[in-house]
């Protein structure tokens, strides 16, 4: 029997274009060592996909609802790919085209290419899921449950939510003043980033030390969590590179929020995630002075659950037609957020595929219309991988921004020491 898509995962499925394919990327850098087997990595997958029923599913069109149906036939050969790269600059070239690359409606919405080997005798798995089909806390149970080798660690509750610590829905709509004016009522300067932007993509990679930066957050007077730290990061590479442009706008981040809750099946239950909105205080010079405000209003947004009330409001104005399309609008106008910066909390232990270890992890998700640049971070036992991800007309040189974000984090590590 086929199964409806929740609305969350409706919604987004409608927002694929010619210019949004929809999808998120996982980059895995594997430790030198002996190529994988691309057949020996396809007969892995094939016995392991199970264990995540979406990826043997397609979306159908039931008399007029979309909905997941059981797919007919699972081409291993054509999910599980194999692609050439000599060196770090050809990666990205790599992922950069997987990114602009549509996943095919026909089949389950999933992709691995293995790319590689590099020089040095690295290789990568780069991993695409479309967002109906997992948000990030569930992309990473795919990775645990289809690519990483079993291992016995728990799975990283970081953003899982205690379903009996929900605030009631009488709270939530008394909230609902304050909430608006701290989320909606304080819009920012026309963002650099609203622009048009094409199919075409464009990534670059930076990595954060993971225990340097929960190091730097406990050394503030208001202890900071590694996620300030990553939105202080961000901010201080905009501002460096905004500066660089002549000017340093008020502009405002939206940051994903998990809703996730425990002891639900991760697998099967696609998107669960709301938003709060950041000022990313660029005109602050000091970067330990932004992170200083930048912590401040996320524990504020945490003591109002903010995130849970507009995921409230929006349900009720999905029922309201036009109204609700009105709101939703303006929730995602580019003065309200100039980017999205998302941060998904990876394996806490190291990890293998086909007994190479994991050493680093990237994720990176699509930018929109009038939001040409996204940024998306992951960690794993040792490190915070932050992608940015552009439309390269729109915004060019993204490898620039990446090592403004690493002059950024060196501030900060220099600053708290």
């Amino acid at each position: 029997m086929n199964e409806p898509l929740s609305a969350a995962d409706a919604r987004i499925l409608a927002l694929e274009s010619d210019v949004v394919r929809g999808h998120a990327l996982k980059l895995l850098v594997l430790d030198p060592g002996r190529a994988l087997d691309i057949e020996a990595l396809r007969a892995s997958v094939a016995e392991r996909l199970p264990a995540f029923p979406r990826g043997r599913q397609v979306v159908v069109d039931d008399r007029g609802v979309p909905s997941w149906a059981d797919a007919d036939d699972l081409d291993l050969a054509h999910h599980v790919r194999q692609r050439a790269a000599a060196d770090p600059t050809e990666l990205r070239a790599v992922v950069g085209h997987l990114m602009s690359e549509p996943l095919d409606r026909s089949r389950p919405l999933w992709s691995i290419d293995l790319i590689g080997p590099l020089a040095d005798g690295r290789e990568a798995l780069a991993v695409r899921l479309h967002h109906a089909v997992a948000d990030g806390l569930t992309a990473v149970r795919f990775l645990e449950s289809i690519v990483f080798e079993p291992h016995d660690a728990p799975a990283h509750d970081v953003g899982v939510r205690d379903p009996e610590a929900r605030p009631t829905r009488w709270s939530e709509w008394e909230r609902m003043p304050q909430t608006l004016a701290r989320e909606l009522g304080h819009p920012g300067s026309r963002s650099p980033f609203d622009r048009p932007i094409t199919a075409r993509r464009a990534l670059a990679f930076v990595d954060v030390p993971l225990a340097e930066a929960r190091a730097v957050g406990a050394s503030r007077a208001d202890h900071a969590t590694v996620n300030d730290v990553l939105l202080a990061v961000i901010g201080g590479a905009l501002r460096r590179r905004l500066l660089h442009h002549g000017h340093t706008p008020r502009l405002n981040a939206q940051v994903p929020v998990s809703l996730h809750e425990r002891g639900e099946d991760a697998a099967a239950s696609g998107n669960r995630d709301s938003f709060i909105d950041l000022d990313l205080h660029l005109h602050e010079p000091d970067d330990l002075r932004r992170l200083d405000l930048l912590s401040a209003q996320t524990r504020e947004r945490k003591r109002g659950h903010d995130a849970r009330s507009l995921d409230e409001l929006f349900h009720a104005l999905a029922a309201a037609g036009p109204v609700g399309v009105l709101a939703r609008g303006l929730a995602d106008d580019p003065r309200e957020f100039a980017l999205a910066i998302s941060n998904v909390p990876g394996p806490r232990v190291a990890v293998a595929v086909a007994g190479r270890r994991v050493a680093h992890v990237y994720t990176s998700s699509e930018p929109g219309p009038r939001h040409a640049l996204r940024v998306a971070a992951i960690s794993n036992d040792r490190w915070l991988g932050v992608g940015f991800c552009v439309d390269p007309l729109a915004v060019p040189d993204v490898e620039l921004l990446a090592d403004a974000a690493h002059d950024a984090w060196e501030a900060l590590r220099a600053g708290s020491a």
